[in-house]
C-alpha cells in the first residue's frame, strides 16, 4: 500500500511512521505532502529518500489529485496537517484517509483545535485523561469515524506543553498501528495498539 503523509510542521509523526514501518510491512511511505515549503517534515522525507510535494496556499482538489495520482497513492495519512482537504479528495479517498488528533474525540475537536490549543482546552475543562485519536477523514473537521484511541492521564501540575509531550508519545505508537491495520485491508479500519 503506497501511503502519502500530509504534514504542516516538524513531522514527528511522519518520523515515527518511517522508523516503525519496516521492509516486511505492507505499507510504504511513498510521498510526503505539505502546504508549507519550510515544514520540517519535508526535510525528514528527503533524508529518508521519500518523494515530496508542496501544495499551493489555495490548493484545489485537482492539484491534490494530480499529485496523488502521479505518485500512485493508495492511502492518505494526515499527521499534523493544518489545512482542510478538498471535498474531491475526501470523496475519492473515502475510507482510505485517516487523521491523528491530539485528544480523545469527540471531545476537543473541530476548527481551531490543534496543537497547544487542544491541550489548553483539556486542562481548562478539568479532564482527568486525554490522549490521541485516529479517525477517518470526512469533509468536516474531526468528525469521521473513530478507529482507535490511546489514553494518558492529565496530571494535577500539567501544563499544555507537558501534556502535549505525553500525548505525542502515544501518537507515535498509535499512528503506525493504524497504518498497519489499514494495510491489511486496503482501507481505514478499527484497530487497537495490540494489533
Amino acid at each position: 500500500m503506497r501511503v502519502a503523509v500530509c504534514v504542516s510542521g516538524r513531522g514527528s509523526n511522519l518520523e515515527a511512521l518511517l522508523r516503525s514501518l519496516g521492509p516486511d510491512d505492507r505499507a510504504r511511505i511513498a510521498l510526503v505532502i505539505s502546504n508549507r515549503a519550510e515544514a520540517g517534515g519535508l526535510e525528514i522525507a528527503r533524508r529518508h529518500g521519500v518523494a515530496t510535494a508542496v501544495l499551493g496556499n489555495a490548493a484545489t482538489g485537482d492539484e491534490w489529485l494530480q499529485v496523488l495520482d502521479a505518485n500512485a497513492v493508495d492511502f492518505i495519512v494526515l499527521a499534523g496537517f493544518l489545512r482542510k482537504v478538498p471535498a474531491e479528495v475526501t470523496a475519492r479517498f473515502q475510507d482510505r484517509m485517516i487523521n491523528i488528533h491530539p485528544a480523545l474525540l469527540p471531545d476537543h475537536g473541530g476548527p481551531g483545535m490543534y496543537g497547544l490549543n487542544v491541550h489548553r482546552a483539556v486542562i481548562a475543562r478539568g479532564d482527568r485523561e486525554s490522549g490521541a485519536t485516529v479517525h477517518g477523514v470526512t469533509e468536516r473537521y474531526d468528525e469521521g469515524p473513530i478507529l482507535g484511541q490511546a489514553r494518558v492521564p492529565v496530571l494535577p501540575d500539567d501544563t499544555p506543553e507537558s501534556l502535549a509531550a505525553r500525548v505525542l508519545a502515544v501518537e507515535h505508537r498509535l499512528l503506525p498501528a493504524a497504518v498497519r491495520a489499514a494495510a491489511r485491508t486496503g482501507r481505514a479500519v478499527p484497530f487497537t495498539l495490540n494489533d
